[in-house]
């Protein structure tokens, strides 16, 4: 069949994060939803695991009530699933991931149950704000119809203890054989898109950043450094002036300090597809006319990108309404959170940056902290409160900035 043409810029975009235990079938069954390895063209594959984000994008086909992903069909959804880590010493990472989707997937294996981690993961999610839930109960092929109703009605519990309803599809799956992947597909579809706020100046937040030239590329064919994330609000087109910030690290003897890095727009991708102008949503990517190694290995990973000036100045300070968590898990098991202290050192998640800072001032349910690294806030944005437990950075609340 002859691979159909479609406009991505008119089809309706949505961001999905995959979360669930390290050994659960994440990364196999997002294989299955979008055709794609998304650590694909990583070392984590040595390794078996994913220890950064992994990315992939797809469109959802209906057919005849059926949905799949190799174009029998009507096409009806455009897709960019963000892989999180399931590892428990990548949460922050993990909540770079939820900082940027609609929606999320929570996987379960059902021969295995729920794990610290599952709940860990869950939290997260509502700490960065995603209320949108899909779980899959995987690998329902290993275990009999006794286990797999137990194990329902425990994710039932779960989902009413830590997210506040029971009323979230729960989908038995079995990845590895390809066995109800259009009912999953099919709860993509019915997702709400987040509101679009095209009315405002473009937020990028920058997830990744690298260089795409392969070794060996002739100087005048040499593309600049790609920055790798989400459009949050506002549009983007070829040919906007562009800042970066906080931008370039520069050291000083021994202070340093944040230079915002200004550039040009050259090229813009939706997934895999080049566009033209970018809105809201889905999984994209600015190409720019930096130096390549200027966006290797992440570098500008953290930063937040607008038209040339419209960005506010670094916050060294930030001030937060917040609410903690009664327990967190897989610390010795259950274990209460401790109210926080004034001068206490926690980390903070704000939209992909991860950065520390001190406690500053603290009445009731707000606090003011000074930040370590500092970054670029808006009022509104959720934040992802961590505290260092045992040498883990372990997750124990979420703020609002104000």
């Amino acid at each position: 069949m002859a691979e159909k043409k479609i406009n991505y810029e008119k089809l309706e975009g949505i961001n999905v994060v995959i979360v669930g235990h390290i050994d659960h079938g994440k990364t196999t069954l997002l294989e299955r939803l979008s055709g794609k390895w998304a650590s694909q063209h990583s070392e984590e594959l040595k390794r078996g695991i994913t220890i950064k984000l992994g990315y992939a994008d797809a469109v959802i086909y209906e057919d005849k009530g059926e949905y799949n992903i190799s174009g029998e069909g009507k096409s009806v959804k455009h897709v960019s699933f963000v892989d999180a880590p399931g590892h428990e010493m990548l949460m922050a990472t993990m909540l770079s991931g939820a900082a940027m989707v609609d929606a999320a997937v929570l996987v379960i294996a059902a021969n295995e149950g729920i794990k610290p981690q599952t709940r860990e993961h869950l939290m997260a999610l509502k700490a960065k704000g995603v209320k949108q839930l899909i779980v899959v109960q995987n690998k329902i092929d290993l275990v009999d119809k006794k286990e797999a109703e137990k194990n329902h009605n425990d994710i039932l519990e779960l989902l009413k203890k830590n997210y506040g309803t029971g009323e979230i599809p729960i989908i038995p799956v079995s990845a590895q054989q390809g066995v109800n992947i259009s009912e999953v597909l099919k709860s993509i579809v019915n997702l709400s898109l987040i509101e679009r706020k095209l009315d405002c100046d473009p937020v990028f937040i920058v997830a990744r950043s690298f260089d795409v030239n392969k070794p060996g590329t002739e100087v005048e064919k040499l593309s600049g450094a790609v920055l790798g994330g989400t459009l949050k609000c506002g549009k983007l087109k070829v040919g906007d002036e562009i800042e970066i910030k906080p931008g370039r690290v520069v050291k000083e003897a021994n202070k340093v300090r944040y230079e915002t890095v200004k550039t040009k727009v050259v090229g813009l991708f939706l997934g895999s597809q080049k566009v033209s102008t970018l809105g809201p949503g889905g999984s994209a990517g600015i190409e720019t006319e930096l130096d390549m190694a200027l966006g290797a290995r992440d570098i500008l990973s953290g930063n937040v990108v607008s038209l040339s000036g419209k960005l506010p100045d670094l916050s060294s300070e930030i001030k937060l309404k917040f609410e903690l968590f009664e327990e967190i898990y897989g610390v010795g098991g259950h274990v209460a959170v401790d109210p926080i202290k004034a001068s206490e050192t926690l980390m903070l998640s704000i939209n992909t940056e991860t950065t520390g800072g001190n406690v500053k001032r603290l009445k009731g349910a707000e606090l003011e902290m000074n930040l370590k690294v500092p970054a670029i806030v808006f009022k509104g944005d959720n934040v992802g409160i961590a505290r260092n437990i045992n040498s883990h950075w372990r997750l124990i609340g979420w703020g609002e900035v104000l």
